[in-house]
């Protein structure tokens, strides 16, 4: 019973934590959102690019079937997430676009 006792009294109590201002983050390895989507959009044309180089090596008898299958479904996966990252980005110039002035 102690503890509900010690709930009720902090839950009494006068609480105002002191304010501080804001500080901003380290600007350490930042990157642009530009810089960031070019990043992005490089790494999924290399997935991209690793899956036909894959599949072709399948064909040749080069490379398993399974290296080629998590080839392609990583592929598919940056594909998606590229064409859900272009479908925002048009929808928000949209947006601005409707707004007024």
């Amino acid at each position: 019973m102690q503890g509900l006792f010690a709930v009720a009294r902090v839950g009494t109590q006068n609480f105002t934590p002191e304010l501080t201002p804001v500080q901003q983050a380290p600007q350490i390895g930042a990157t642009t959102f530009a810089e960031e989507l070019q990043a992005r959009l490089s790494s999924s044309v290399a997935r991209l690019e690793t899956a036909e180089t894959m599949s072709i090596g399948a064909i040749r008898g080069e490379v398993e079937t399974r290296e080629v299958v998590d080839a392609v479904m990583s592929a598919e996966q940056s594909l998606q997430a590229a064409i859900a990252i272009r479908d925002k980005i048009v929808q928000a110039y949209l947006e601005v676009s409707r707004m007024q002035i």
